[in-house]
């Protein structure tokens, strides 16, 4: 490990590198041996800790923080280089990594605005500050103080405990001096980095300079091991209405980002990847953005026979069949993936480890299918356009593979089960038979939840490498002179244990009215299905109480039912009410299923600052 300061990443002239703009470099000193190599950033992440009381100008000395996180994927294979010496980290060349997303937070409106613009640049060391976060017009932060962490065994570039310094620019549209450098957060990085250029320098002369192939051999993907994405939500389609309901089916193009050859065996194999498909509604309030809603949730479809095209833009090598090989990509149409027989019961699956029975997974025997079956099922009333005026409607595919899973466990800290969902915006048309038109590009490697304008999206990860995430979102209004309407929305990404119940602390003399919940319809029970007795998932409604100053839904337990209308995975549910308190800062409860203690996430609530938990029994652990 090389820890370096920012400030003083500075290149001797021992080196000798050509760089990006095409400017001659100095020559190495005489005497001087050994390896430098031209360094990309390939993957990563990137995390913004805001002090939102710093970015108002009612902030004083001594405040107490209110923390909002920031979290960002990096966009793969940005043009963001590191010049590395016999494996000693030497300098950062000036370029930009590109921030895609993960969450979003209550930010300033500036911020919140260029959210999905936002890059990391590496500017010249004359130009101030060399790190700053911007978009294409606004420097929003200057990153002051942050530390440097080269490991040249797994090739990978940290940044920490960088100061996030308030910018003159974005000072001015808030309303805030300027003169003085303000400290408005912190930062982390995280990337993996490749070779794309290595000189071998002896006594100071280049004896060769190679362009190396990528990780894996030449292979075109750049994560290392398989990773299968969600590349393109290709197009949607609905069949005939069955007793109000309708079935819709989302197309998906599958790419695998990663190095190796991604196993895509058919059945009666259980090594290939599985797709289940999503509808989500935002709407409600003057925007039509208070709620953010899960209205259809299909079976899902077992892949088969990998193609080997190129929609992603990687570089295919060329494999398909029974591998998506690395770069490559494979469409499955929203008619693909409509097909019934091809679809098996989400109940079979562990969508953390990938696992299901290959032999039953997709048993369609002794039942018959009408249009909606095992397609994802949406009441008419919550997708005809004329019932829900100014909604917005967005689909989603994940994929779910065993692949991912077998090669994180043989090779830790590759694991690439968490980017396996991405979402696009459609236009509805039709009120008796449905059209869909596309909006924009597919948001990848990101689930429907994050599309909630103005949300702030917070993880739960009770078990880190035993299960899998969940997310809880929430939004709070102002819908009228004393009253604030408070949404919560708990989606469960790849959390096998599934979430039993949730819990919001209340303030003293809090009151509360409309109370409500919602969940997307869960499709009949059908021989062969995974429930127990082939009896389905319930559609009972959570039951609320109030209790000790505690809010809480809940449905039946584990060992009441083991069909109860539990938050499984790849599904979202929603909580909310309204109440004569604005909000605070609080701590919600999250109980789970099948096993593991209830843990504790942040919310806002009509509650105290101060409130924490009152749930004893809590805890961040298994």
């Amino acid at each position: 490990m090389f820890t370096k300061t920012l400030g003083y990443l500075t290149l001797p002239l021992l080196l000798l590198l050509s760089n990006s703009s095409g400017n001659s470099a100095q020559s190495p000193a005489k005497g001087d041996t050994g390896t430098l190599e031209k360094m990309i950033v390939t993957t990563g992440n990137v995390a913004l800790n805001l002090d939102l009381n710093q970015l108002t100008a009612t902030s004083s000395t001594g405040q107490e923080s209110n923390l909002a996180s920031m979290r960002f994927q990096v966009s793969p294979n940005s043009f963001f280089t590191a010049l590395v010496y016999n494996n000693l980290l030497r300098d950062l060349e000036p370029g930009t990594i590109g921030l895609i997303p993960q969450n979003t937070a209550t930010v300033p409106a500036p911020l919140a605005a260029s959210l999905h613009q936002l890059a990391l640049e590496k500017r010249q060391a004359d130009e101030g500050y060399e790190l700053v976060i911007r978009d294409a017009k606004t420097t929003f932060f200057r990153i002051d103080a942050a530390e440097y962490d080269y490991n040249a065994d797994a090739k990978s570039l940290t940044v920490n405990n960088g100061r996030l310094l308030l910018s003159e620019d974005f000072a001015k549209q808030l309303g805030l001096p300027s003169e003085t450098p303000r400290i408005v957060g912190t930062i982390s990085i995280t990337t993996n980095m490749q070779a794309v250029e290595i000189k071998t320098i002896v006594n100071g002369e280049i004896q060769s300079a190679v362009l190396p192939a990528t990780h894996g051999g030449g292979e075109p993907g750049s994560t290392l091991g398989p990773d299968v994405i969600v590349g393109n939500i290709s197009d949607v389609q609905a069949a005939a209405i069955v007793n109000g309901q309708v079935g819709v089916s989302v197309g998906t193009d599958s790419c695998n980002a990663g190095t190796i050859d991604l196993d895509w065996f058919a059945l009666p194999s259980n090594d290939h990847p599985v797709i289940p498909q999503n509808v989500y509604r935002m709407s409600g309030g003057p925007n039509n953005t208070d709620r953010f809603e899960q209205i259809g949730q299909s079976w899902l479809k077992h892949a088969f026979t990998a193609a080997s095209s190129n929609t992603c833009g990687f570089g295919c090598n060329g494999v398909g069949g029974s591998h998506l090989g690395s770069g490559c990509s494979d469409l499955y149409s929203a008619g693909l993936n409509a097909g019934q027989t091809g679809l098996g019961s989400r109940a079979w699956v562990n969508p953390f480890t990938g696992s299901y029975p290959g032999s039953t997974a997709n048993n369609h025997g002794g039942h018959t299918h009408n249009a909606t079956s095992h397609r994802a099922l949406v009441n008419v009333t919550d997708l005809d356009p004329a019932q829900n005026v100014g909604a917005t409607y967005y689909f989603e595919g994940q994929y779910i593979t065993p692949h991912e899973y077998v090669w994180c466990q043989a090779n830790p800290g590759q694991c690439n089960m968490y980017n396996n969902a991405s979402y696009r915006r459609f236009n509805v048309s039709g009120s008796t038979s449905f059209s869909f038109t596309p909006v924009g590009s597919t948001v990848r490697m990101s689930p429907g939840i994050s599309a909630w304008t103005g949300a702030t999206i917070n993880t739960i990860e009770p078990d880190p490498g035993v299960d899998g995430r969940a997310f809880v979102a929430y939004k709070v209004t102002n819908p009228s002179a004393g009253v604030w309407h408070y949404e919560y929305a708990l989606y469960n990404q790849n959390l096998d244990r599934s979430i039993q119940s949730f819990s919001v602390p209340l303030g003293a003399g809090v009151t509360m009215s409309n109370i409500d919940f919602h969940a997307p319809p869960n499709a009949p029970g059908f021989p062969n299905d995974g429930t127990q007795g082939d009896q389905g998932y319930s559609n009972t409604p959570w039951t609320p109480t109030e209790t000790g100053g505690v809010m809480k839904w809940s449905s039946q337990t584990f060992n009441e039912n083991q069909n109860a209308n539990v938050l499984r995975w790849g599904t979202l549910y929603n909580f909310r009410f309204d109440s004569n308190s604005p909000p605070q800062p609080a701590m919600a409860t999250v109980g789970f299923f099948k096993t593991g203690s209830p843990v504790t996430v942040a919310i806002q609530a009509p509650s105290p600052s101060n409130t924490t938990s009152r749930c004893p029994e809590c805890s961040r652990g298994r």
